[in-house]
């Protein structure tokens, strides 16, 4: 039978299928590209791409509104915007410009864009229910043209239900006080400051006179007098005279328009004349206090700074692992001492900056894909709350430098303090020695510094690295909190995707301190208690789970407190159960070990010397197992072995452990595997000289006594230290402490990070990791019934150190047969030595080591 012939109808179907598909696969691509454009483009233009917009919106519909536009953009004006404003639709373009004059202008406020949304919501519908009122309240029955003419469609929906439950008497004061709410939270004005608000209000139309002639200012306005007064004239040759005016707005335009043209110039050629100075402390006071939520400045404005008061000084040796500082204000004109020549003689700024760095980032690790059609979505940094601004100075720095110079007077030490550096715990005043001042001078007065200062925590450095001044940390009376939240905004804006980037701190000079545990590789966490290792501990593994997928980065934690660590039980990052019990934790020790080896078997079959290469070999076919296995290779996610108290492994298995982490530590960097150790307990039977040998980076935190901070450190200062988070961190390759404060997470942060990862994935442990499961016993046929008296003998022999036969039978009350048989037991799982004559046998094991040889004999893993 023949085949029936094709239809013609279907093969046009098919073609114009094809060209279907093939047009919204081309139209979709082009969608996905635009999106993945806009999703990379820089934060400062969608803001200003958002504000251009509304302007744009705001002509259209004064088009509409002012000049009746005809056509189909001006009727749908008209239904949307008169329908919906009714009289009061000449406004709104006006409003829509004013909200995108604002977004252009103050595009570093965006914490301020809730506050007035629904300031101006109020407003509106407060205002628009009373112009319906006053209109006579039309009804829907009235028409829609009524309803236009009177508030609109907000107004009535805002005036109808009220005017029909409890007439217009009460409706009217109602919509009254919804509108001066509104007006209240446009403007961030209390109730309680309203008289304030409306004199100042007064004072600026000129019908009131400033009260602030008569009274005595306060410190911002004293610092900002002084600072004006203080500023240096320019000279007359190479400019005009100084600005008598100073406003802060112009100054940061002029700052700002200067961008491109400085970020493309070369340092060599960039201006240090005056007329650079004085652009520099203008817009180092206007954005004084301006870092919100403790985000730093655009580096534009610690480029400004350069020079400001520190003269022509070397810029220090850029630090990868720290961002720029803060840009600081000014600070009055030092006290006491005249200023000396020089290219800083001019400018009476304290208040040290530290010099531009461009911020070289770590080299990105390799960021592994979950298989399959698995989703995980990473948590959002919203999660994590937001700090205030740091400050640059208050006038309790000014007290201390006023203390310091006369300390420096009356002891006749040619010396001078030439600025500060305020962090958020501590400020490091630099001191400038005279010629031929020896360094020993100052250190010598630490007592009387401390005198002074009336504070006991005072820490000299000298010199401070990279610059030729000794620097005087002097803790803060008024402590600031670091939130870490802000150091993890500050890795996303860098685009940084390491997985093992964690969050430290922030540093005296109040830069952010974030480091890569794989550039560490291993890390020592030790301080007294409460001094801050515990949030230490919770800002790494929160960091962890907010920067990597379950793929990424798995984890072993041990807690043998059993308290600090429950948080995290069930996340998916976990390779097993949290891990409580010591002796398990010893047996978890050995499994990284095993799995360090077969990521090394690995690694050496296949020609690859990082895991990182491997990984990227495996995710690009470029690496198959041999023909005829099974096998199915998988990229190997970093192991992270977290250890909260190390001095409880180390009293209960003291040799296991130790070996166990010398092994880690000396191979498993390029296996993938880093080790974080924290103790309370920082003495050299915990922290063996092994282990420090081959853990090279440290955290200290404060320590109860020198010899702690020696065996932290090598070297003293921690002892020094405040407590609460102040720390010194020593990574690998560093030659000096940085003097830092810690971050720090609020449980109620850490339970909504560990609440997101445990809703995107349940957690997938290991079989091989033998956690919490009780071994079978199994005792040895030879020992029989005599398994008490073995473990008798055995304890008697090794706490003695005297293998008797003869003393076996005068304390276990045994016959000389049942003894010598219960010696030589001993004799075989070598605890004594072979028989010599009538001497006593040598006793093999160590009274330290009893529990491990009681645990062999009764048929128990040991440690």
């Amino acid at each position: 039978m023949p085949a029936p012939a094709a239809s013609p109808t279907g093969g046009v179907y098919r073609l114009v299928r094809a060209l279907w598909l093939g047009l919204a696969h081309a139209v979709g691509a082009v969608f996905r590209g635009v999106g993945q454009g806009a999703r990379n483009l820089d934060p400062a233009h969608r803001k200003d791409g958002v504000a251009l917009l509304l302007l744009g919106v705001s002509l259209i519909v004064a088009a509409g509104t002012w000049a009746d536009l005809k056509g189909p953009v001006g009727d749908l004006v008209e239904i949307l915007v008169t329908g919906a404003f009714g009289r009061l639709d000449l406004l709104v373009p006006l409003l829509f410009g004013t909200v995108a004059v604002r977004l252009i202008r103050h595009p570093e406020k965006p914490e301020a864009n809730g506050r007035i949304a629904i300031g101006l919501s109020a407003l509106v519908i407060g205002v628009l229910g009373q112009v319906h009122i006053a209109c006579g309240s039309p009804a829907r029955g009235d028409g829609m043209q009524g309803i236009r003419d009177a508030g609109g469609l907000i107004g009535w929906a805002a005036a109808t239900p009220l005017s029909y439950t409890m007439t217009d008497v009460l409706a009217v004061p109602l919509l009254v006080l919804l509108t001066v709410f509104g007006l209240l939270v446009v403007t961030a004005t209390p109730v309680n400051a309203v008289p304030q608000r409306l004199r100042q209000l007064g004072v600026r139309l000129g019908l009131v006179r400033d009260p602030a002639v008569e009274e005595v200012p306060g410190d911002d306005e004293r610092y900002e007098e002084q600072w004006r007064e203080a500023l240096p004239a320019r000279p007359r040759g190479r400019g005009g005279p100084a600005p008598e005016v100073y406003d802060p707005e112009d100054a940061e335009r002029e700052a700002l328009s200067r961008r491109r043209t400085r970020a493309r110039r070369p340092a060599a050629a960039r201006p240090d004349g005056p007329d650079a100075v004085d652009v520099a402390a203008a817009a180092a006071a206007a954005l004084d206090g301006a870092v919100l939520h403790g985000m730093p400045p655009s580096p534009l404005v610690a480029d400004l700074t350069q020079g400001v008061g520190t003269g022509d000084r070397e810029p220090t040796t850029p630090t990868p692992t720290r961002a720029p500082a803060p840009a600081p204000a000014p600070a009055p004109q030092p006290v006491a001492r005249p200023a000396r020549t020089g290219a800083d003689s001019g400018v009476p700024d304290l208040t040290k900056t530290p010099p531009p760095q461009e911020r070289e980032l770590p080299a990105r690790a390799e960021q592994l894909q979950l298989s399959g059609d698995i989703t995980y979505a990473l948590p959002s940094l919203d999660l994590l709350t937001r700090g205030g601004p740091g400050k640059a100075r208050s006038a309790a720095n000014d007290a201390i430098v006023a203390a310091l110079t006369t300390v420096f007077t009356e002891f006749k030490v040619d010396a001078r303090v030439t600025g500060f550096t305020r962090g958020p715990t501590v400020t490091r005043y630099e001191v400038e020695l005279g010629p031929a001042v020896k360094v020993e001078r100052i250190t010598a007065l630490a007592k009387n510094i401390a005198y002074a200062v009336a504070s006991p925590d005072v820490r000299i450095i000298s010199p401070i690295p990279g610059k030729s001044a000794v620097g005087i940390e002097i803790p803060n009376t008024d402590r600031e909190m670091v939130n870490l939240g802000d150091v993890l905004r500050l890795a996303e804006s860098a685009e940084d995707d390491d997985p093992m980037l964690v969050a430290f701190g922030k540093d005296v000079e109040g830069g952010y301190v974030m480091h890569s545990l794989a550039k560490m590789p291993h890390m020592l966490v030790a301080g007294a208690t409460g001094s801050g290792k515990s949030s230490c501990i919770n800002c790494l593994i929160t960091s962890v789970m907010m920067r990597a997928t379950p793929e990424d980065v798995r984890m072993i934690l041990v807690d043998p407190k059993r308290v600090e660590l429950t948080a995290y039980e069930g996340i998916p990052h976990l390779i097993t159960p949290i891990i409580t019990n010591p002796k398990r934790a010893a047996e978890a020790l050995q499994w990284v070990v095993r799995e360090m080896d077969l990521r090394y078997d690995d690694l050496a079959a296949y020609g690859y010397r990082h895991i990182d290469d491997f990984n990227r070999a495996v995710r690009e076919g470029k690496v198959k197992p041999p023909e005829g296995s099974e096998r199915e290779l998988q990229p190997y996610p970093y192991l992270l072995v977290i250890v909260d108290e190390l001095a409880d492994l180390m009293m209960v298995a003291p040799r296991d452990v130790e070996d166990a982490i010398v092994r880690i530590t000396q191979l498993a960097r390029a296996a993938g595997i880093h080790l974080v150790l924290a103790t309370q307990r920082p003495s050299v039977d915990v922290v063996t000289g092994l282990i420090k040998a081959n853990v090279p980076s440290r955290l200290a935190f404060a320590t109860s006594s020198l010899a702690d901070s020696r065996v932290i450190l090598d070297q003293p200062g921690a002892e020094k230290l405040i407590g609460k988070g102040d720390g010194l961190f020593l990574p690998m390759g560093a030659n000096k402490p940085t003097r830092m404060q810690g971050a720090f997470v609020t449980e109620e942060e850490v339970a909504a990070v560990v609440q997101h990862c445990k809703d995107q994935m349940a957690p997938v442990f290991r079989d091989d990791v033998v956690v919490g499961t009780k071994q079978k016993k199994e005792i040895d046929e030879d020992i029989g019934d005599d398994l008490d008296l073995l473990c008798q003998a055995a304890e008697l022999v090794v706490s003695t150190q005297f293998g008797s036969t003869s003393m076996l039978q005068r304390k276990l009350r045994v016959g000389f047969a049942k003894a010598g048989r219960l010696m030589d037991l001993m004799e075989s799982r070598n605890i004594v030595g072979p028989s010599e004559g009538s001497k006593a046998r040598d006793v093999l094991v160590k009274p330290d080591e009893l529990d491990g040889v009681l645990a062999v004999i009764r048929g128990e893993s040991e440690g």
